[in-house]
């Protein structure tokens, strides 16, 4: 986290904008009536959650010096809005419970809050904690914040099923449609292709990112990538073997690095399943489950959709690779069972295009095929870029 300089600050001096949110209206009003006892700091209450992640928006942090938000009312919901505020480093963030739960405590400190209060709030704990918060925004650079970028993690049912294709051709696309800062990573340690998949050979590598993460910053982070000629950003696997596993504290020290300087950051993780409790799979990602119409494909995918992913619904798009309806073992129904859900994403099964690439070493989104197409509706899709509607109704339209 951003360790700024803390300048003494006098009771007096403490002005800020804080906005607190929080769909219970009785701890809504205590937290709200112990900050009135300070004169010059404005508060304005939000009496519910968004309605989605994606309806926070970034314009909140640039309004309000210090966000607070009540964790009781839905702690796994509030914790993705504590993960995606505190993404950007610049935010400010506390939180407050009726409990005094060491345990909920530590997991939204470890999310980046900075101060975690238990009802009723302490006078004094206020006061300090607001004269840290002056004291930072007083220090902060006056530079304009960058925003949350949005993370779309890729991983496969098993190896083979194309998810480095995947991941590679959608992050492509997403930088050529959007025109906006795209970063992939590849976490196919120790040999990942994503790069080689894009044509690119990488110098730098994840492993020097997850190895220095204490000191990993945006500009570090801006050494070791290679960049495509599309706009396309590339942290790449390693291209020698390593010894060393990642820790899930330095693979959130990357994810949030990533988010804070990138408006998308895609993820290539292969088929495997050790980083599930890291930001990689926190509320605010979009898990694209890529698999393949096959009887070993579908028994991993209902084994995965029933131990990771039963609870999660709107940010998990079930992905089928090289679907060829002539040629399916199953029939729609049973393949919606075996899956739990009906699949959001069908990627044709397409010999020709994929000889093409291999012969020509193109990236798959650029030869003009069926399964290009797929994967931009794909990229158009996540990064909002379809048609939008005349208003968006949701939550904090006045901050247009």
């Amino acid at each position: 986290m951003l360790e700024i300089p803390r300048a003494p600050v006098s009771p007096d001096e403490i002005s800020l904008a804080i906005g607190i949110m929080g769909p219970d209206n009785e701890r809504l009003k205590a937290v709200s009536g112990a900050l009135a006892e300070h004169h010059s700091v404005r508060v304005t209450e939000f009496a519910s959650y968004p309605p989605k992640l994606d309806d926070l928006p970034q314009k909140l942090a640039q309004t309000y010096d210090v966000l607070i938000v009540d964790v009781d009312s839905d702690p796994d919901y509030a914790f993705g809005i504590v993960e995606l505020l505190c993404s950007a480093e610049r935010n400010y963030v506390m939180a407050y419970s009726e409990h005094a739960d060491m345990k909920l405590a530590v997991r939204f400190m470890r999310a980046g809050v900075r101060e975690f209060f238990t009802l009723p709030v302490d006078a004094t704990e206020l006061t300090n904690a607001l004269k840290q918060a002056a004291a930072y925004r007083a220090a902060a650079p006056s530079e304009e914040k960058t925003g949350n970028g949005k993370l779309f993690v890729f991983l496969g049912t098993k190896g083979g099923c194309g998810v480095t294709t995947l991941a590679s051709n959608f992050a492509l696309a997403l930088a050529q449609e959007s025109d906006r800062k795209t970063l992939l990573i590849d976490f196919g340690l120790p040999l990942g292709d994503a790069a080689i998949n894009l044509g690119m050979v990488n110098e730098y590598s994840v492993a020097g990112a997850l190895q220095n993460a204490d000191r990993l910053d945006g500009s570090m982070l801006s050494t070791l990538v290679v960049k495509h000629a599309s706009g396309l950003a590339i942290l790449g696997s390693p291209n020698e073997f390593s010894e060393s596993s990642p820790t899930v504290d330095a693979v959130d020290k990357l994810v949030g690095v990533a988010r804070q300087h990138f408006d998308f950051v895609v993820v290539d993780l292969g088929s495997r399943t050790d980083l599930m409790q890291s930001a990689l799979f926190g509320p605010s990602a979009v898990v694209y489950l890529i698999t393949q119409v096959g009887v070993s494909e579908m028994r991993t995918a209902n084994l995965m959709m029933k131990r990771y992913f039963i609870t999660r619904t709107d940010n998990l798009q079930i992905v089928l690779n090289r679907f060829k309806a002539s040629d399916l073992l199953f029939d729609e129904k049973t393949i919606t069972e075996a899956l739990t859900r009906p699949a959001e994403w069908k990627i044709p099964d397409d010999y020709a295009a994929a000889r093409r690439r291999r012969d020509t070493a193109t990236p798959m989104v650029m030869i003009d095929s069926a399964i290009a197409q797929s994967i931009r509706m794909m990229a158009r899709t996540a990064g909002g870029l379809l048609a939008e509607k005349d208003e968006k109704k949701g939550f904090f339209r006045f901050l247009r």
